[in-house]
């Protein structure tokens, strides 16, 4: 079961958010933009069209049964690759129309194979994991604040208000080859996962996210709908998209 919502927000004229869900794969990806002139829309709806629609192709190809060669499935592989045609693409319309030279996006994937997900992620986007009672952040922000709590030099409660906590050091599209964290996780009945852009992290702490998934009882509509409005209320400084996905 899946629902989402994207939001423009409060304060943009515009929504540079991009996202998609396929019952048919099990794939479901969210993106956010960056770029003037329109680049970040473009750049966005690329990614997650782009993604989108090679995984279904790539897919057709899938062996019955999958290798025992240690690494990554050949479902992870075929993502991997249908996000490599992403970036290329993506980067190719930059250097041909100047206007849109730096675009880019984040993207985040969680594709559902049986008792299995695998997990995709470039940017700040995050994909979020609530099982049994425990709400946990899969991913890793590709970020300059996430580098700096690394190494020490700022606490995760002071990153969420560093004034730079937006400048990402990676992203989709604007580089001709892009590095992608990839993992494979077990996936139990009754799991919820989360993907979102940072318009819904920067309003609302993982306390106030998980609380608003409880507080919905399994209706993952009235969440979405919850979630979005609540990070309008706290001021909707940015697009807010999310997808949840509950695991049977």
């Amino acid at each position: 079961m899946c629902a989402a919502r994207s939001d423009v927000g409060r304060v943009r004229s515009s929504n540079e958010d991009s996202l998609d869900f396929d019952a048919e794969t099990g794939l479901l990806v969210l993106a956010d933009g960056m770029g003037g002139c329109n680049g970040g829309e473009i750049a966005s709806a690329m990614a997650v069209n782009i993604v989108s629609n090679e995984f279904r192709q790539l897919a057709l190809t899938l062996p019955q049964e999958e290798s025992s060669t240690p690494g990554l499935s050949q479902v992870a592989m075929r993502l991997c690759t249908a996000i490599a045609k992403a970036n290329r693409e993506i980067f190719q319309l930059g250097l041909l129309q100047t206007h849109l030279s730096g675009m880019g996006t984040t993207l985040v994937t969680a594709l559902f194979c049986g008792a299995r997900v695998t997990i995709a992620s470039i940017g700040d986007s995050r994909v979020y994991r609530l099982r049994q009672g425990h709400f946990e952040q899969l991913t890793v922000d590709h970020t300059v604040v996430q580098e700096q709590i690394e190494y020490g030099l700022i606490t995760p409660e002071q990153a969420r208000f560093a004034g730079n906590r937006g400048l990402i050091t990676r992203a989709l599209g604007v580089e001709a080859g892009v590095e992608v964290d990839v993992q494979e996780q077990p996936v139990l009945p009754g799991d919820v996962f989360l993907l979102c852009s940072d318009g819904l992290f920067d309003m609302l702490d993982d306390q106030e996210i998980q609380f608003m998934i409880d507080h919905a009882e399994g209706d993952l509509d009235a969440a979405a709908h919850q979630l979005i409005d609540t990070a309008n209320h706290k001021g909707g400084y940015d697009n807010i998209s999310l997808i949840l996905a509950r695991a049977n």
